[in-house]
């Protein structure tokens, strides 16, 4: 599937491609909390639904432990960059094609 792995080192791969409408789990594998959400820090608008506990739905609202799967849907194509909200030097981009 649609992996994306959070390391010390950041997110892994950078850039993920995806089709629209397809799901993207994000695991932390590193040590620290993992808070996924849509750039740009700290509004997390870029991804146009809004509704999320900050700004879009691409929001993972919370740290995500170690070992801990959070996913989310990419209904909207386009390119779609995201950080690490406890962290924001992390970034990556998911295209939706």
């Amino acid at each position: 599937g649609n992996v994306v792995t959070y390391t010390d080192s950041g997110y892994s791969p950078s850039t993920l491609t995806v089709k629209k409408g397809e799901t993207v789990t994000f695991k932390n594998q590193s040590s620290q909390s993992m808070w996924t959400a849509s750039g740009k820090h700290p509004t997390h608008l870029l991804y146009p639904t809004t509704g999320g506990c900050i700004g879009s739905t691409f929001d993972a609202c919370s740290g995500v432990q170690l070992g801990a799967p959070w996913s989310f849907k990419f209904d909207i194509s386009g390119t779609w960059k995201y950080h690490n909200h406890l962290n924001p030097g992390d970034t990556g981009t998911v295209v939706v094609e």
